[in-house]
């Protein structure tokens, strides 16, 4: 029942999916920091649709079916850019009352600078969110043997000077053995292929410009948790080696409505065996909190 949409951040052609809704509720959702609609949204994405919710599932620039160049690119900045044009997008669909967000990993943490920032946003959802790209990175740090780490560097840094005259990207892993040149080498981060595409169904390219790394590395989300006055709902895995629970808990502490889901296993088990746990606690925080009568978009803003 879905159908293709595309939507303009900046220029740029965003492409995403639309899965039409009945109760008023709109989630806009994306994948992780280098993961493309399909893998990264569509288990959840048709539960929310069959629940009535309107869904919109997009691709970052550069990435997946959205336009852009240079290919693999992922700047931070340019992808919270491509999120506040999606929920102004999403809140534009016929039938749109209330606008939720939905997102995991190193996007879980964009969740909470977007509640923070955006009085629309009636609802969020953050999923094995990284909120502190510092500490997650020094506990990746523990993966990599210091000859693989050099390699990572050298190649971001040599990968960021071409940028700057026009080269193309020097592509790395998203998820890699340890020994292997890769943004993550955590164990967790092996299951990647297995919770996002178990049966090879997508067409996507796990592997991202080295000049994103530095940006994700230093980015700290945390630090919008106290300002987001919308219904939050952290799910967090206690076992996660890529995004790091301590830190979402405490973030979840600061934010004045969060609610937070403990799931068993690591980065992944939202997709894995926790997948009935977390996708069912979502609906239920959906169905409180994105379908009530109070607080409507204001359309004619």
């Amino acid at each position: 029942m879905r159908e293709n949409v595309s939507f303009t951040s900046a220029g740029v052609e965003c492409a995403a999916w639309h899965y039409p809704g009945s109760n008023g509720g709109c989630v806009v959702m994306a994948g992780g920091f280098g993961v493309t609609k399909e893998p990264g949204t569509d288990r959840f994405a048709e539960r929310f649709a069959a629940a009535g919710f309107d869904v919109l599932a997009f691709d970052y620039r550069n990435l997946g079916e959205s336009g852009g160049e240079p290919r693999q690119v992922a700047r931070i900045a340019d992808q919270l850019d491509d999120w506040r044009a999606a929920i102004a997008f999403a809140a534009t669909l016929p039938g749109v009352e209330r606008v939720g967000i939905w997102s995991f990993s190193l996007s879980g943490g964009y969740v909470l600078q977007l509640a923070a920032e955006h009085p629309d946003v009636t609802a969020a959802i953050a999923q094995s969110a990284n909120v502190d790209g510092p500490a997650a990175s020094r506990n990746a740090s523990r993966y990599q043997t210091p000859f693989t780490a050099l390699r990572l560097i050298g190649r971001c840094i040599l990968d960021t000077l071409g940028g700057l005259v026009g080269r193309p990207p020097k592509l790395v892993a998203l998820a890699g053995p340890p020994g292997t040149v890769a943004l993550l080498n955590t164990p967790d981060a092996q299951l990647t292929t297995e919770a996002l595409d178990p049966d090879n169904q997508y067409d996507w390219q796990q592997a991202i410009a080295a000049r994103s790394v530095f940006g994700a590395a230093v980015y700290r989300p945390a630090k919008y948790a106290s300002q987001v006055r919308c219904p939050l709902l952290f799910v967090v895995c206690d076992d996660d080696q890529s995004a790091l629970a301590a830190p979402a808990l405490a973030a979840a502490a600061q934010a004045p409505t969060a609610e937070v889901l403990r799931v068993p296993g690591g980065h992944y088990a939202p997709f894995l065996d926790a997948h009935e746990t977390a996708v069912e606690a979502e609906l239920s925080f959906l169905n409180r909190h994105l379908t009530p009568a109070e607080s409507p978009l204001n359309h004619s803003a």
